[in-house]
């Protein structure tokens, strides 16, 4: 069994970390517990080149980075593997709408990535953005991908996100019919997004022949595994693709609390207005403060386009676990910022002491946590683990936030009185 995160980006792409290199990204992997990595960003030549550079085949359309590359600060074990994998933000007329749709792309080999990459750089320019922006429909996009090689796979990126995706409020489209024609039966995955979790896809019938799949979009090597997919399969491209496209093998994911997301509800953030759907509704759709429409969040679009009641589940459904960054779970659970040097110091120590992040946060004897890092993230990460958690839901581009522990309690369990049955428990 091993984590997966599939989109993510290199320093080629806009708005990324000068260390979104190969690696700085195995590294952070190793840390963070990801067996499975996406290069990202294949279409950027130089990209490719530092990918041909500094990576070994490792088994079937899979790579490793060369030993002498890897960087200290992480766990020894075993190396993460990479496979080739890139994002295109597809920008195009259809039915008299502009449609902005962003895709992720998996691809077996160098060869097929090389193809690839020749198409669409006689589209537009492939070579300013790791993530080019192409006026190409995403149905041909598709039909370039399974021409480059038919073990290519296509899956539409945070399909709810308002302004670039499948099914995005703003400029997206109605079902995978609409939006790949002919070629729709070639989707088999979708990606949810951080706002999104898979009890909200559940709710679309027209998504149970899917596999729902979850990726941090990583901008910097820090933000990886934000969310993942967890597999029961070989570490090899064929494997994957396997349990992408039949289910087999592909054990469930793990998710960021669907609030944290950034476009989870409705609302204008620079009025300060967070708006439910029914809100939204009540309104027109009409911020109340500047009288300009309300950016619609995903749960809005969800509500709009479900055929299912709230709650559904399907008979199918692979589970899921809802997670936070061990970081933010840190801040949520004492009050520290969760990017303040004392956070760090307990994030470093407890990777140091007990071992990667996702077997902190899923695994590790919360005894062990209590002797690290306190007793306030251990009860932190206790309730995190039962889900209990409260949640300020995001808006409008701006994240949301979690809470743990509020500040009487912090008081309370760092003077030892207040554990909740905390001894003995994992």
């Amino acid at each position: 069994m091993y984590l997966a995160d599939l989109h993510i980006h290199s320093r080629f792409s806009l708005a990324t970390s000068r260390d979104c290199d190969l690696p700085h990204l195995d590294l952070w992997a190793r840390r963070k517990g990801i067996g499975l990595l996406g290069t990202g960003d294949f279409t950027h030549p130089a990209w490719r080149s530092e990918i041909r550079e500094q990576l070994l085949p490792a088994g079937e359309g899979v790579y490793v980075l060369r030993p002498q590359l890897r960087l200290p600060g992480g766990p020894e074990g075993e190396a993460p593997r990479f496979v080739l994998t890139g994002e295109v933000s597809c920008i195009y007329k259809r039915h008299g709408r502009t449609r902005r749709v962003h895709n992720l792309l998996l691809l077996p080999d160098l060869a097929a990535a090389d193809a690839l990459a020749d198409r669409l750089e006689a589209v537009g320019n492939i070579r300013s953005d790791g993530r080019p922006i192409l006026g190409l429909d995403s149905r041909d996009l598709l039909e370039m991908a399974l021409e480059a090689s038919p073990a290519a796979e296509l899956i539409p990126a945070h399909i709810w996100t308002p302004h670039y995706s499948l099914f995005g409020a703003f400029t997206g489209f109605e079902s995978l019919e609409e939006a790949f024609g002919d070629l729709a039966g070639h989707i088999h995955a979708v990606e949810t997004g951080l706002s999104s979790d898979p009890p909200m896809n559940w709710r679309l019938s027209a998504l149970e022949g899917c596999t729902l799949v979850s990726h941090s979009d990583a901008h910097s090597p820090q933000k990886l595994g934000r969310e993942a997919d967890l597999l029961d399969a070989e570490r090899t491209y064929p494997a994957l693709l396997e349990a992408v496209r039949t289910g087999a093998g592909f054990a469930g994911t793990v998710e960021f609390f669907p609030e944290e997301g950034k476009y989870h509800l409705d609302g204008h953030r620079g009025c300060g207005v967070r708006l439910t759907p029914a809100e939204t509704l009540a309104l027109g759709g009409i911020c109340p403060v500047c009288g300009k429409k309300v950016t619609l969040g995903v749960a809005h679009r969800v509500e709009a386009l479900a055929d299912r009641p709230e709650g559904y589940r399907p008979e199918n459904a692979r589970p899921f676990e809802s997670l936070a960054p061990l970081p933010e779970v840190i801040a949520a659970s004492t009050g520290l910022p969760a990017a303040g040097k004392r956070t760090a110091a307990l994030y470093e120590a407890l990777l140091k002491e007990l071992g990667p992040e996702f077997f902190i946060l899923r695994e590790a004897a919360l005894s062990g946590v209590e002797r690290v890092a306190g007793d306030c993230v251990a009860e932190g990460l206790r309730r995190l683990r039962l889900g209990q958690v409260e949640r300020q839901a995001g808006y409008d581009g701006a994240y949301g936030a979690i809470s743990l522990l509020g500040p009487e309690e912090i008081e309370r369990v760092g003077r030892k009185v207040f554990l909740s049955g905390l001894k003995g428990k994992k």
